[in-house]
């Protein structure tokens, strides 16, 4: 997983949605590492739920929740999503107009979308029209010349349209950009493992595709602008940014930015490195681009998303939680990997409090699996158990906002397939969406807990976590609380809600593989009844499963569920 730790200027501005709340930029501190999952809340450690030696494997567990006060509140856009540059190398930029993907991104927002990555930093960006004339590929005969009239004439139609721009592509269009995108992936692989990148030409109706794509879809783009384009004197080289900035402006964009992509890499990718006095001299200037311009003058501006903190304070660390182990598919389910993050963020959050006491932390990049992921892993259900677990870990340690790496489009660890079809991880994060709120409630767990042992490891394969139920779903009161369990035991776990939460109704939204594939399978099942997108493009219904009150959980094995609490009439939940 990759994890960055970002930090806006806090510049809150009318027409940025939400304000960047973050460290000034004189501090120049960010930090982007390579971590791993875990339950675990800071040093509470409240959920640690296994079988204690010597109790037999029905014992009742007993579960109740605090309600008067949140432990945490974190972001509205806590679960946030990202695109990578490289979406304009293979083609896919071009259709961010689909119905199906716009319907998708929808389902996630509220949410901030940073379009940023690797190639953030071999970005340029041209004032050009027509994008058939300036595109790129791999030889001379890769453009079809059908291929290139349709992407014309669906410019064209999106151009006579109203408001929220919508496109239905032709299903031969379709195969010939899948063609195209496989052919370019091994372009992309083979840049990512020799580490040099080509330069990109982001044009001006490629932009405003991708800002047709987030404000349809009702997200708030995070513009991660190029640092690498250099001065001979290390000073940066704003034209490129200026010319794009001026351009968004006259199309009154709503944009927030940010500048470069891990500059702790430049010497490596380009042969230059950017200390962090200069850095911060870039963001200075970034921020007098920004002034003279009216919309952007109070604009939200974040970074820088890199830099090692003192020498003898922490560690940059390279790799992923799970990294290039990924081997089967029993390996997203080993709770070693899973509880590695936790002790890494309370370092972070050591020294942000450190030297910008009370900001908030967000973590950007956030994958699975390094080098794009694997694929037939990294894109089943099993790889849902490490995302689930990592948004209930990081809300619990007060991580303000979590940017999931790749929406659509980059390897294996992506939410949306090339066609256009919803992998296990968008429904994990749909249903997320729909019943999680932003308030963290504190669970207490009676019946299993057993006391750590010297030199050995506690493996917790039981994960519980509680929010206040999303408000902006109207299907439940104020005051209800919502419940997700993660059970990594090949037994069936039965919890009984006892305290605040005793004799209540409860609605279950219980998430398993459908198909013979198992853990493996790309496709899940809510409540028994598959998911899958309804025909006429839309959404299906998320229905829940009523449970009568005072009802033991049974909670399957190797499974993820979401549990509604009604009418508890929690008082943190009452009020936003």
């Amino acid at each position: 997983m990759r994890v960055l730790c970002a930090f806006p200027e806090a510049m809150p501005s009318s027409n940025s949605r939400p304000p960047a709340c973050l460290a000034p930029v004189a501090l120049f501190l960010a930090l982007l590492f390579h971590l791993s999952f875990s339950s675990q809340v800071g040093d509470r450690r409240p959920l640690p739920v296994d079988r204690a030696p010597g109790l037999k494997e029905k014992t009742l567990i007993l579960l109740d929740v605090s309600t008067k006060n949140p432990v945490r509140t974190v972001n509205e856009n806590f679960l946030s999503l990202q695109l990578d540059p490289s979406i304009i190398h293979d083609g896919w930029l071009d259709f961010l107009s689909s119905k199906r993907l716009v319907t998708l991104a929808r389902g996630l927002s509220p949410a901030f979308l940073r379009f940023g990555g690797k190639r953030t930093d071999f970005l340029q960006f041209q004032n050009l029209r027509n994008p058939a004339k300036s595109r790129g590929g791999p030889g001379p005969d890769y453009y079809l010349k059908n291929y290139e009239d349709d992407i014309v004439r669906s410019d064209v139609a999106l151009d006579k349209q109203k408001g929220c721009k919508i496109a239905q592509h032709p299903d031969v269009m379709l195969e010939l950009q899948r063609e195209k995108a496989a052919q370019m992936h091994l372009v992309l692989l083979k840049e990512q493992f020799s580490n040099t990148y080509s330069n990109l030409i982001l044009t001006a109706r490629s932009l405003d595709k991708l800002y047709n794509f987030a404000d349809c879809s009702g997200l708030h783009l995070i513009f991660a602008l190029n640092a690498l384009r250099r001065n001979p004197n290390n000073s940066w080289n704003s034209s490129s940014a200026l010319s794009l900035l001026k351009y968004s402006a006259s199309k009154k964009y709503n944009i927030s930015w940010e500048l470069g992509n891990e500059p702790n890499n430049y010497r490596i990718m380009h042969g230059r490195a950017v200390n962090g006095s200069q850095l911060g001299k870039d963001y200075i200037q970034l921020k007098s681009l920004l002034q003279p311009i009216r919309i952007y003058s109070r604009a939200s501006l974040y970074g820088p998303n890199i830099g090692r903190p003192r020498k003898n304070v922490i560690a940059l660390l390279d790799g992923c939680y799970i990294d290039g182990r990924v081997v089967k598919v029993m390996d997203f389910l080993k709770t070693r990997l899973l509880d590695t993050l936790s002790d890494q963020i309370r370092k972070i959050q050591k020294v942000v409090n450190t030297y910008t006491p009370g900001k908030k932390i967000w973590l950007e990049g956030v994958v699975t699996t390094s080098a794009g992921g694997t694929n037939n892993l990294s894109d089943s259900y099993a790889a849902g158990f490490l995302w689930l677990n990592t948004l209930g870990m990081l809300a619990n340690q007060g991580i303000d906002v979590v940017i999931r790496h790749s929406f659509f489009d980059h390897g294996y660890n992506h939410l949306v397939d090339q066609n256009f079809n919803p992998l296990p991880d968008y429904w994990l994060s749909l249903l997320y969406k729909r019943l999680i709120g932003p308030k963290v409630l504190a669970v207490h767990v009676a019946g299993l807990q057993r006391k750590p042992r010297p030199g050995r490891v506690i493996r917790d394969k039981l994960r519980i976590y509680a929010h206040c139920t999303n408000h902006h779903n109207h299907n439940y009161v104020r005051g209800s609380i919502t419940l997700f369990i993660i059970n990594l035991h090949r037994s069936r776990k039965k919890i009984k809600l006892a305290g605040t939460l005793r004799d209540k109704l409860v609605h279950q939204y219980l998430l398993q593989p459908y198909g013979q594939e198992g853990l493996k399978s790309k496709s899940v099942q809510l409540n028994g009844q598959p998911l899958v997108m309804v025909d006429d493009g839309t959404l299906p219904e998320l229905k829940p499963r009523p449970l009568r009150p005072g009802r033991t959980l049974v909670i399957p094995p190797v499974t993820m569920g979401f549990y509604v609490v009604k009418n508890v009439n929690a008082l943190a939940c009452r009020y936003r």
